[in-house]
Order: C-alpha cells, then structure tokens, then sequence
C-alpha cells in the first residue's frame, strides 16, 4: 500500500472512530405477477424482433419514467487497445488558494493546479480543464487525491486542475446537506467561474470517486456550454435504493461513518484562516450546528426512528437520487463501477439510461468502494483494461482536448466476471444474450428449473444481527473492515448457519449469470413484518463460498409497480417497488405472502463441480435496520416461514447468458 493509499484508510478509519463517540427454461417458465396480490396479472410482451433485425431489451424505469423496451447495441469492439502519451510539462504548479463567491454571498474554497516546467511558475496560457467537487476537503486532497486533490498525471499532460470545496464541507462556507438543491445550483456556479478566468479554456471535463463522481453527474445535469464530458467513478444513481434505504432498511453501518467523515474533516478549516480568519471562527460552530441539530445527526435518527418523510421515498430522495435527471446528461459519459461497490445497483443503469443518447462506456470491476478508489489496489491494468488514469486521459482527450484519441472504439461494456475471474467485453448491458430463467426452491433443499412436485415449508426465527460477520459487513462499510484478516467477511459460511439454504450443483458447461435478479418468496410470520435477506454465493468444491451478490427488502414494503418494473422474455427479473407510506402494508395473522425481492446486478461464471447457492435469512444488519419503531421492534421474536409448493412457488429469477458468449 503506498503511502498516500495508507492514508486514505486512515482517513475513513477515523469516521469510524467519530462514529462509536458520537453517535427454468423458457417453456416452463411461470409468469411474475405484477404485484403480489394479484397472482393473475399478465407480465408484459417479449421482446420485440423486428423485420429489420433490431432487438429490443426492457429497461428500468424510475420514479419519473416507466419501463420501456430500447434497442438492444449488438456492435462494438471486443478488445481493448492501449492509450496514453508522453507529459508534455514536467511539473504541476499550484496557485495561491481562492475562494468562488456564490449568488447566494456563501464563499467556496477553491484550489487551482496548472501545467507548468518547473515547480514555481505556471505555463503561460489557457488550458482545457478538469473540474473536481469534493465533501472531502481539499486540504485532505493535496494528501489523497482520490478525496479531491489534483491529479498530476492529467496536468503534466496539459489539463489545468480545479478542485473545489462543496458548500458547508472542508474550507468552505455555508451548510451541507449532501447534494441539495442549494449544492447542485453552485455546481453551475462554479463552472461560470472556471471559464472566466484567464488561464481557462471553456472546455472542461468533470470527474473524481464517490461523492465527487456524484457531482460530476449532476455537474454535467446543468448542461453548462463548457463542460463537455464526465468520467464519474462509482457514483449514486438512487439515493434511497441503492444503500440509504435498501428495500425499506435504513442502512446503519456506512452512511452514519461517512457523515461523520464529512463532519470531522470539515471541523478545522486549517486554509480559511490565513486569509479570512472571521470565515475561519464561523466555520466550526457552523458545522457542529449543521451537523447535531441540522442535518446529519437528525437524519439519522429520524431514519431510524420511521419518521414518515425520511423512511418512504418522498421529495427528498428524489433530489438526492442523481438518476431522476439522466434525461438532461448531454455529454459523453463513462461510468466506472464496482460489482461490491456501495452504488453496485445503479451503475450499470447509468450506462443503460445513456446509451443511444450519448457516447457512453462501461467498466465494472470487482471492486468495494475504496478498492476502486485504488485501496489498497485496483488490480489495473488487467486482461488488456488499461488503468483508470490511462481511461480518464483517453476520455478527456477525445471529448474534452478534441483529440483524435479513439475513446469511441473501445469496448461498450466490460465487467469482471466472478468465478471465471477475468474482464469479459460486451456489447451492451444488460447481455445482448440474456434471458431471465426461474429456478425453484424445493425439495432436498435444492434449486431447480422445474416447478415443485410437491409443497414444504422451512422457518427461520427473526432476529436483526445476521450478516454481522459477513461479505456484507465488507461491502457496506465500503471495503474497509476488508483490510482485516477475518475469513468470515470473505466467505459466507459463518453467517449462513441459520439461514434456510438451496443449491443448484453446476454441471457440464457451467453456469454463466450476468445481469439483475428477483428472488419471488412466499412468506408468513407470527410477527406483523420480516425483513428477507437473500445472498447468492458461489459454492466451491472443497465447501468454501465466494459471494455473487444480495438482496434485501421488509415485506410490509413489498408493493411492486409493474409499469416501471423489468420483464425479460415475459418473466419479471427486477421489480420496482413504490416504498411510498400508502402503499406499506403489515402482515395479517396466517397471511401467506409473495414478496419479490430485487437482487442487485452481478456477473459470475459457476464452474462445473461448483454450485450457485442462495440464502434467505431474516436481516442483514450490515446492509441495512429496519425502522426501529415501526418495524424492527414489532418484528422480533418472530418466526418467518418460507413457504415452496406448486401453490406457492418461491423461487430465483436468474439472468443466464449462454456460456458460449464468454471469451476463454
């Protein structure tokens, strides 16, 4: 780990620390309901082959936008070719700190890198822009600069580069309230200021991990003249769905720490006071005020404690899910996931939601959240991918510098594939070749692609801390309890004992999944509520398990609208669910209930002699707590009984590819 990798872990360690002081095959597949009480309901048309050969693909829809089949892109390079060029500037010269007025008179610290042959004087001249908006601090970034520092591989090649405290963070002014209405409005702002100053041409790319990916996406939504292309790493798409409230589940492990990560390190505006020292003595009661009695800290607790606004999905996450406005992305786009990252839901949505409208790439690699941050290492270049500096030049070269540097002939898609442990190209996401098959649990406790002969029942007592030592533990504290030499949070077994396992042993050519899933469970409970959590592992043939991914939802949140929901050929593979207050609805006493349960989108080969397992057990308290008033306690000391049977059949929705599609 180099140096300034070991202090990016410290760096999120200490937010830990603030945290514990403060705070089947296609003729026998059985159709999806649209939603669990109306078992007759028809799903939606196949596909649609047209005579003129185009396929289509149905995409997920969002709060604003229905589901809807698009073209399916079956051209694109399958092999990645290598880019970079030689620095053209030896050095990358700071300028004296500034601060960026806003309209509303909240002053943004703001630090400017330029090109420059030594490292006192600057180059002469204007030059393309790389434009990077952090939580994080900037002062922090000169250190780590994936927490917004300058990138010197980009400036020696001729881009300036500006960083910029977002509002109520770092050495900035103002209150933060995670990329609110205020926040976003500055982003505009701010690119106003860039290509007014002299040593700026108005041509900028935004870019950074995590959050400051997150700004770039909403960045790029202003549709500013000058910002002309984004390559945003592991960024949000659905603020409540991808990790706050994960199937109704607030989750308790990652966002409390990264709140306070955010706090902590804006509590000492170290730069501010040098040149504005009055700036400097409001800063900290600013923040601790923001922060205990604000925003943070009563986020939190209202999460926790079911207050109505914060718990169902209102206005309130609309605004923080970047997703709602992709509509309005008219720049190229290229979207860099993790198939363990906090964001794994949405990333490869960004690419289906731009593709056709936009130059748009994909890259998912099998990575935490820190570990595509390069913590402690990206493990690029790999099987011809180049490394993430090398893409991101590539990138801004051809849309931001103008170059001739071939971006647009790389692959479309490239996602690690689990078990094969390798990059496999494609064309398109979801796989051109994907076809959803339902695979039933049942007898012998086994998965098949054949409806149950007969019916069983399996009961698991309700209880809130499984998963508490488990992959999950790793990828919802965003890949940092994975530094950790504890087998349990890499293999599943431990955490598994108590829940009610099923396996499909793999044969012959093996098993190759690639897409989003749907777990369909029939269930009751002697209590009003259960939370079902779902794991799909890789079982290997000494017994060992490698996770693929998961699922979690609280059945009284079950309420699925089908008209934004996903169907392939006819089966529904991604349910989405309203999580509106009107449409929760408790468990009856006896009530036997289907809840559909989304599993969020992975790739994985299953060798022969292995087998594809899935369990189901009754939390994951690492992904996420049901409300504690609401659902939590009403939930406990119950029994959940899963139900499997010709009348009830629980089953996996599995997006097979054919194997044939992988490159060996």
């Amino acid at each position: 780990m180099n140096k300034h990798n070991l202090l990016f872990a410290l760096v999120i360690t200490l937010s830990f620390a603030l945290v514990g002081c403060g705070g089947a095959s296609e003729d026998e597949a059985v159709s999806a309901p649209a939603s669990p009480s109306d078992p007759s309901a028809e799903a939606p048309e196949a596909e649609v082959e047209h005579p003129d050969t185009v396929r289509e693909i149905m995409a997920l829809g969002s709060r604003n936008a229905e589901s809807r089949y698009v073209p399916v892109v079956t051209e694109g390079a399958s092999q990645w070719q290598p880019y970079d060029r030689p620095p053209t500037y030896t050095h990358a010269v700071s300028l004296p700190n500034q601060t960026i007025e806003m309209s509303d008179g909240t002053k943004l610290f703001v630090k400017v890198t330029l090109p420059g042959f030594n490292d006192q004087t600057a180059a002469p001249g204007s030059f393309p822009v790389v434009l990077t908006q952090t939580s994080y601090n900037t002062s922090v970034g000169q250190f780590v600069p994936e927490l917004g520092g300058a990138n010197e591989y980009l400036v020696t090649r001729g881009y300036a580069h500006v960083v910029v405290d977002v509002r109520g963070t770092g050495n900035s002014g103002g209150n933060w309230e995670v990329f609110g209405e205020r926040e976003q409005a500055d982003y505009r702002e701010v690119v106003d200021w860039v290509v007014d100053q002299p040593w700026a041409l108005p041509s900028i790319g935004v870019e950074g991990i995590s959050y400051l990916g997150i700004t770039s996406i909403l960045t790029s939504q202003q549709n500013h003249p000058a910002v002309k292309a984004s390559f945003p790493i592991v960024p949000i798409g659905d603020g409540y769905r991808d990790i706050v409230f994960t199937g109704g589940n607030v989750n308790a492990t990652f966002i409390p720490s990264w709140m306070a990560l955010v706090t902590g390190l804006g509590l000492l505006p170290v730069e501010l006071l040098p040149t504005d020292p009055a700036a400097f003595t409001r800063a900290i009661p600013e923040r601790l005020t923001g922060a205990l009695l604000d925003f943070q800290v009563p986020t939190i607790l209202k999460a926790l404690l079911g207050e109505e606004e914060t718990v169902f999905d209102e206005g309130f996450w609309e605004v923080r899910s970047p997703m709602e406005g992709v509509d309005k992305i008219n720049v190229p786009t290229f979207i860099v996931g993790g198939l363990f990252d906090l964001f794994q839901r949405s990333e490869p949505l960004w690419y289906e939601r731009l593709v056709g409208r936009v130059p748009v790439k994909l890259l998912i690699g099998p990575w935490t959240h820190i570990e595509a941050a390069g913590i402690p290492d990206d493990g690029l270049p790999r099987d011809g991918v180049p490394t993430l500096d090398q893409l991101r030049l590539q990138w801004f070269d051809q849309y931001v510098m103008e170059l001739d540097a071939g971006a647009q002939d790389q692959p479309n898609v490239t996602q690690f594939v689990l078990g094969l442990d390798q990059y496999q190209t494609a064309t398109h996401w979801p796989h051109p070749e994907l076809q959803a098959k339902r695979a039933y649990l049942g007898a012998d406790r086994g998965l098949a692609f054949t409806p149950p002969a007969g019916s069983e029942t399996f009961k698991a007592f309700q209880q809130p801390l499984n998963g508490l030592c488990s992959f999950s533990t790793t990828q919802w504290t965003a890949g940092l309890t994975g530094l950790l030499p504890l087998p349990c949070l890499e293999d599943n077994r431990a955490s598994e004992l108590t829940a009610i396992k099923f396996e499909l042993p793999v044969t012959e050519q093996g098993l190759y999944l690639n897409g989003p899933m749907q777990a369909d469970l029939w269930v009751s409970s002697t209590a009003p509520d259960v939370q079902l959590s779902v794991r799909l592992d890789l079982v290997n043939p000494d017994g060992s398990t490698r996770p693929i991914t998961n699922g979690l939802l609280t059945a009284s949140m079950n309420s699925v609208d089908e008209s934004r929901s996903r169907y392939v050929n006819g089966e529904m593979i991604q349910p989405w669910h309203t999580f509106r207050a009107d449409d929760r609805a408790t468990l009856e006493r006896g009530e036997v209930r289907r809840v559909s349960v989304e599993i969020f989108p992975s790739s994985a080969f299953i060798p022969p002699g292995s087998a594809l397992r899935v369990s189901i057990n009754t939390s994951n308290v690492a992904q996420g707590v049901p409300p504690i008033l609401t659902s939590l306690i009403p939930s406990l000391l119950g029994v959940m009984t899963l139900h499997a049977g010709p009348d009830t059949p629980s089953s996996l929705v599995l997006p097979v590819v054919p194997v044939e599609a992988l490159s060996q």
